[in-house]
Formats: structure tokens, sequence, C-alpha cells
């Protein structure tokens, strides 16, 4: 039985959601399937997660055409490229990954002719990215390229309400739920030695009481939010506070000086001791960070399915986060949400738990429970592999039924 191919793309290799995602499909899916992995270049201020398909033994087709930006000049030529190497891979299914690699990938398979097309929300750009009229012309692109694709897979349910009933990007029976898996195992083994070594790395005592914030640095992720709600409680307690800014973008050295305007002391990549806020810049061992922090925040306008949540639960920590998204989705008790640019509820959040009043263990144990169960890397290749097959067998009966109206 010869292999079933598959053509996998996103939009480039960086630290996130959609490269994980990707890489684990490429490598765990059985012997069945072969896989070609594609991505576009990372950004400027993008740190590589190149690591991660060459950690799993794969060695993915990086295309520098393939760019975060939009430029007609270099989509034209990523369209290009990408429509003749599906040509030459002659896969049965093309499946894109998040916006830029969606459109373009999608429109390439679909004047290649290819049997199935699939993609993946990695979150959406309908909301708190763009101006009414960038933004209802992206709502008309993903309307158009939905017609163009079998399956829409969203992360969350909440993602899947999103797409179907308040933007009307496709019919219910067009979107599928599956969530993300990842290997999380690490996040919960050997804690006290990774939380002494990052202490350590960045002089921060056992007393301190430290405030996490993992992701790109750019307007949609707020994380002004943290500096105000900081300046807020700083002197109103007793306890050391410290933020650590886990991440970088081109926002860094705006927030930086927004930093110094309100008084607050900070470093990068390194630290002495007295700092009030760490830019570590980019980590590849996130585990280590969880076991350092107290608690996680997000403080986004708009979010997908948050991978730091997800690892925060998996490391049983408490989470503040504003209620964006696919956010409800995947915390419960153990999470404080907030109206999103509520600098005074994030405030009253993060000194309740500096002072004292935490979340029960019990329901950070539970939820701990719940993530590694329901997004293990089992079980996304489980539900992957069954709605491929599920989408091919629907296809070739689709085929046999056409031909058998033909010639009746």
């Amino acid at each position: 039985m010869s292999k079933i191919r598959i053509v996998r793309i996103l939009n480039r290799f960086n630290l996130g959601g959609p490269t994980y995602n990707a890489s684990y499909l490429t490598k765990y899916l059985d012997k069945d399937f072969e896989t070609l992995l594609i991505g576009g270049k990372n950004g400027k201020y993008e740190a590589s997660s190149l690591e991660i398909p060459h950690y799993l033994g794969i060695e993915p087709l990086v295309l520098p055409e393939l760019k975060r930006e939009i430029s007609p000049y270099y989509d034209l030529l990523a369209y290009k490229k990408i429509k003749q190497i599906i040509k030459e891979f002659n896969p049965q299914i093309v499946h894109t990954h998040a916006s830029k690699a969606g459109a373009i990938g999608r429109w390439a398979a679909y004047h290649a002719n290819v049997p199935l097309i699939v993609h993946t929300f990695h979150g959406h750009v309908f909301d708190s990215y763009f101006d009414n009229f960038k933004t209802n012309f992206y709502i008309s692109l993903e309307k158009e390229l939905a017609k163009k694709t079998d399956l829409l897979i969203a992360l969350s349910d909440n993602q899947k309400k999103d797409l179907c009933e308040k933007y009307k990007i496709a019919p219910d029976n067009k979107v599928k739920v599956i969530p993300l898996g990842f290997e999380l195992n690490k996040f919960t083994t050997d804690k006290r030695n990774k939380r002494n070594k990052i202490r350590s790395e960045f002089s921060i005592s056992n007393d301190t009481f430290v405030f996490s914030l993992v992701g790109r640095i750019v307007p949609i992720k707020n994380h002004k939010l943290v500096i105000d709600a900081l300046n807020m409680i700083k002197n109103k307690t007793n306890k050391q506070i410290k933020i650590l800014f886990v991440g970088d973008g081109e926002l860094r050295a705006e927030l930086m000086e927004y930093a110094n305007i309100n008084k607050l002391k900070y470093s990068y990549k390194t630290a002495n001791g007295d700092e009030d806020i760490i830019f570590t810049s980019w980590r590849n061992d996130i585990d280590y960070i969880m076991a350092a922090s107290d608690t996680i925040l997000l403080t986004s306008d708009n979010e997908g399915t948050p991978v730091s949540l997800i690892e925060a639960q998996a490391s049983k920590l408490p989470i503040i986060s504003t209620n964006v998204g696919g956010v409800i989705d995947i915390v419960n008790d153990n999470a404080i949400l907030i109206n999103k640019n509520d600098a005074n509820a994030l405030s009253n959040a993060m000194f309740k738990l500096v002072n004292g009043h935490l979340i029960d263990d019990n329901i950070l144990e539970n939820r701990k429970d719940f993530i590694m169960k329901n997004y293990s890397i089992d079980n996304l290749i489980s539900n992957i592999k069954d709605t491929y097959i599920e989408l091919l067998e629907n296809k070739m009966l689709s085929k046999k039924q056409r031909y058998f109206n033909i010639t009746n």
C-alpha cells in the first residue's frame, strides 16, 4: 500500500504553537503517511525555532520568499514556488497552518488540483489587529478561501464559534475542533532544580514573587498593561515583585522606555537583582522559566489558544489572563480572568496573589491532570489521523457517486 503524501505548510519557524503542532504531526503520524514540511523565514525580532523540527529528526524546507509581512512581489514568488513543490511532491493532502501560509498555500494547492485541502486556524486576525478596512478584507479573503478548503480546524470551541457564527467564515459542518498537543512531561519534572537555576541566573531571591509573560513583544500582546499594573501595586506591598518578559519583538525598545517613564528598573538578558522587570529575550527552556515563576500572565487583546497557558497549567501555576479568544476554553478555576486593557483589574489580581490569597493546590493539580490528558501529542495525532482518513474516504465516495451518476 502506497503512503498518503502530505505537504504541510506554516508561516515560519518561530517559537509558538504552529511550529510545535506542524513538527509533531510531521514526526509522529505513522508509517502510512509521508510528510513534506515547509515554512517561511522568521521576522526581524523573532528567534528561530528550527531546533524543534531538527530535534525530532525533521529537515524542513525553508522558503525565504514566504515572509510574515505582506509583499505582492514575494507573496507571488512564494505562491509559484509552493505550487511547483506541490506538483513535484504530488500529495493527496495539503494542510496549512496559520494565516499567511493558509492563504498562499491553499491557493497554490487549489490551482495544483490537490484532492484534499485542510487548514488550521492558530487564532485569527479579525479582532484588534487591523483597522476596519483591512479586517473586512481579511474576513472576505478567508470566506473565499474556505470555499476552496475541505476542512477548517479550530483549536477550541470558542474559536469555532467565532469562525462559524461571529464572522461567518464557513458553515458549522466544515469546521472541526481539534486541540493542540504537546510534550508536557518536562513541565512536571525536576522543578526545584529548574527554579533554582533560573532564579540564580537572574539574581532573583527565593522570597521574590515572580510574574512571567511569555510571548512576542508586539502591540496585540499589550505588555504595557503589566507595567501599568505593577506601578499600581509596587508601593502597596512589602513583598518583592519581579516581572519576566520572556520573548522579544518590535516594541521592546518602546516598552523599555515606558518602564523608564514609570520609574521602573529593567534589564535585558542579564540581571543584578534590583530590577523590577527583566527582558529575557527568547528562551528555549520555557519549562525552566515556568518552574521559576509563581504566576503566569497573559494580557493580549486577542488570542487563539495560548501555548503559555497550557504550559502554565502543566506546571501547576496560577494564571491571570485577559478573557479573549480561546482563553476561556482552556482555563478554569485556576485562572483569574479580566477584561482586556483593564489595568485596575490586573493590579488587583496581582496584589491578591502576592499577598497570599493563592489558588487551592487541588484546583491546580486537577487542571494539570486535565491538560496532560487533553493536550497530549497522542490525542493530537489520533484526532488528525482519523480526520485525514475520514476526509479521504468521503472524497473517494463522492467521486464514485459522481461517476455513477454520469454513467447512469
